[in-house]
């Protein structure tokens, strides 16, 4: 194989590779977890507020409302209470496993959201890693609230909350700018193969802090959006898969010639998943010690970069096997001086 095409890590993932190519996913969320989340917010909504317990008569709810009334306080009126008391914690609690359901819920309906281009994968992909976030931060301002904080003077403050931000959290910064920046200028997308900082592999997913390639060995490599610098984006368009195969020099070259550019086409014919025209006869390469050494490539997508030079030297031993061209192997002629 030509060296100019391979890697050293090429042998070690050759196992690898001929396994189904990872899915492409987001971050997994059953349809379970939003029933439990549900089921739970109810349960809690129930105890809380026996009033809203159906199947209880009337005047086993008011009893039960009465108990809860004369030990934690007026639980049935969470929403009226912004002070720190029984209620206020309930209601803190009712608010953490709403967000917590909401999550499950909007990730649940992103991961169900069947993308047709790679670019709006992408788009799902930093919106699945922004909705922690999101719903984070309005649970916490909602708590804050609930708790009787003043959050005009919070809000007043984003000035100086900013310029802290700026000083103390710069990389978290550029991580969050740079990740909306790669989806919306599409340098690259997920399921592209990319280079970045001497890593090779497909990218899996684009969040709103780091993005995350895999490689042909199952690797995962995490890396921060504001690190990606110099990337190599081999999906951009098609690469070039070439190899070296040597014949003897009695070959008759002109001959030989010939027969592979009739030859050649039954390649792309037969793998026509792999290659993605007519592989191509490039010369002779060189004159080597044992014998002439050919080269041949053809344009591929870059997933199949590896497998495809590996066809190519099988089909033409088997392609110079049947044309009766010798390919030549290295030899040592001895010489015994007579005595």
């Amino acid at each position: 194989m030509d060296r100019e095409q391979t890697a050293p890590s090429e042998q070690r993932n050759e196992q690898a590779e001929k396994t189904p190519q990872v899915k492409k996913r987001l971050s997994t969320v059953k349809l379970g977890t939003v029933i439990r989340w549900a089921v739970i917010l109810i349960l809690f909504l129930w105890i809380t507020n026996p009033g809203l317990i159906p199947f209880l008569p009337q005047s086993a709810r008011d009893s039960v409302r009465g108990t809860w009334q004369r030990i934690f306080g007026d639980v049935g009126k969470i929403a009226d209470t912004f002070v720190l008391n029984w209620a206020t914690v309930f209601q803190v609690i009712a608010i953490i496993l709403m967000m917590i359901l909401a999550t499950a819920l909007l990730r649940f309906i992103v991961q169900h959201i069947h993308a047709k281009n790679p670019k709006t994968r992408s788009f799902l992909t930093l919106i699945n890693s922004a909705l922690s976030y999101l719903t984070a931060i309005i649970g916490f301002f909602w708590c804050l609230s609930t708790l009787g904080v003043n959050l005009t003077a919070i809000l007043a403050s984003v000035g100086v909350l900013a310029l802290i931000i700026g000083f103390g959290a710069q990389s978290l910064v550029e991580d969050l700018v740079t990740g909306v920046f790669l989806v919306f200028e599409d340098e690259f997308n997920v399921g592209d193969i990319i280079e970045a900082g001497g890593f090779r592999g497909t990218v899996e997913s684009i969040g709103i802090r780091v993005t995350c390639l895999r490689d042909l060995g199952g690797n995962v490599k995490i890396i921060n959006n504001s690190d990606l610098r110099n990337i190599l984006n081999r999906s951009s368009q098609a690469s070039w898969a070439a190899t070296t195969v040597s014949v003897a020099y009695g070959t008759k070259i002109d001959e030989l010639e010939t027969k592979l550019a009739e030859f050649l086409p039954e390649i792309q014919q037969k793998y026509p998943e792999i290659f993605l025209e007519d592989p191509k006869y490039s010369g002779v390469q060189e004159l080597a010690d044992s014998g002439i050494v050919l080269k041949f490539g053809g344009a591929v997508d870059e997933k199949n970069i590896y497998a495809a030079p590996r066809i190519l030297n099988r089909e033409l031993l088997v392609f110079f096997d049947r044309v009766g061209v010798q390919i030549p192997f290295p030899q040592v002629v001895v010489h015994r001086s007579e005595e």
